[in-house]
């Protein structure tokens, strides 16, 4: 279409009819949000920086009802100490980040460290987002729980709570537990450990389902470790227990970063992975196949559940009455076991 001699563009309507397409065309070539044809996009923004035009996104939001942002919060209310830095954390925020650019929304990131148990309450009632991705319910179950019941775009990652709680989304914990358990008696283990942190709902599953993987008679052979998730506090950990003079020959470790600081831990006493003490780890984070020795660990598909996230979180924005999603774990043995 020829623009020559038109007149000033006043709205987004005026560019979409001097470039011949429609609205949310234009939308999505001055935000970059969206799949678009290169030449198109190229196109339209040259007709726009031609006339001098700019997009105003908060005033295309406001008409739309929408802010275009999803709010991703972490609360920390275990462990105060565990940061965004967090190779699970940072693994998790990268594909959510993907999903949520694919879907053309910003991402609005929050460590909360809950004082009140109406701060989720609150930062929905300020309208910031069209919906909320938590990420661990730490103990906040019955704030989630609260929240859930009056705001439909609620999702969580995590361990699916019984009755009328959130939708969430998360690995069968008790399964991947059964699958560490069942590992560790093939490799003859029977001086057993678990560390990690059961007040966690997630950790709690796993917890509960290596005791129910194992064979009977093991059950009482299993020391259970409260243990911190962030690495050096893990360590410190370990290493106090190891130091009192417990050796075990086995350990699953509610995570893989809880299962990496046992390594280091374990060898600075003289012991050696995998031929005095097998340990395995839940997540299989990128980091796991690069430790020393390499990991074993269950896998949750974090890119995949990450994608069920946004999926779902959109579902239920667009008022469908969308439930959980379970994802299966897999067993991945590397050299550490």
């Amino acid at each position: 279409m020829d623009d020559q001699g038109s007149g000033p563009l006043k709205s987004i309507a005026d560019l979409a009819r001097l470039a011949g397409v429609s609205v949310s065309t234009v939308s999505r070539a001055l935000t970059g949000k969206g799949a678009l044809n290169r030449g198109t996009r190229e196109r339209i923004q040259a007709l726009a920086d031609r006339h001098g035009f700019r997009l105003n996104v908060a005033a295309q939001n406001l008409r739309l009802g929408r802010t275009g942002a999803v709010a991703i919060l972490m609360p920390l209310g275990h462990a105060r100490g565990q940061q965004l830095s967090d190779p699970f954390f940072l693994t998790m925020l990268g594909y959510l980040a993907d999903a949520l650019t694919d879907r053309g929304y910003d991402m609005l990131l929050s460590r909360v460290l809950p004082d009140r148990d109406d701060w989720l309450d609150t930062f929905i009632r300020t309208g910031r987002t069209d919906g909320v991705i938590v990420i661990g319910q730490s103990d906040q179950g019955a704030v989630l729980a609260r929240a859930a019941a009056r705001y439909r775009p609620l999702v969580v990652w995590g361990e699916q709570a019984p009755g009328d709680g959130p939708a969430t989304v998360g690995a069968d914990n008790i399964a991947g537990g059964r699958l560490a358990a069942q590992h560790l008696a093939d490799r003859g283990r029977r001086r057993l450990a678990f560390f990690g942190d059961v007040g966690v709902p997630e950790f709690a599953a796993r917890h509960a389902g290596f005791l129910a993987g194992l064979p009977p008679e093991l059950h009482d052979a299993v020391t259970l470790v409260s243990s911190p998730v962030t690495p050096e506090a893990s360590e410190a950990t370990a290493r106090d227990w190891f130091g009192a003079g417990n050796r075990p020959d086995g350990i699953f470790a509610a995570s893989d970063v809880v299962a990496m600081s046992l390594i280091a831990a374990a060898e600075q006493q003289g012991l050696r992975v995998p031929r005095d003490l097998s340990i395995i780890g839940f997540d299989d984070i990128p980091l796991a196949r690069l430790a020393r020795p390499p990991l074993t660990t269950i896998r949750q598909d974090i890119e995949v559940g990450a994608h069920h996230l946004v999926d779902l979180l959109f579902r239920r924005i667009g008022g469908e009455d969308a439930g959980s999603v379970q994802i299966a774990p897999e067993l991945v043995v590397r050299e550490s076991s």
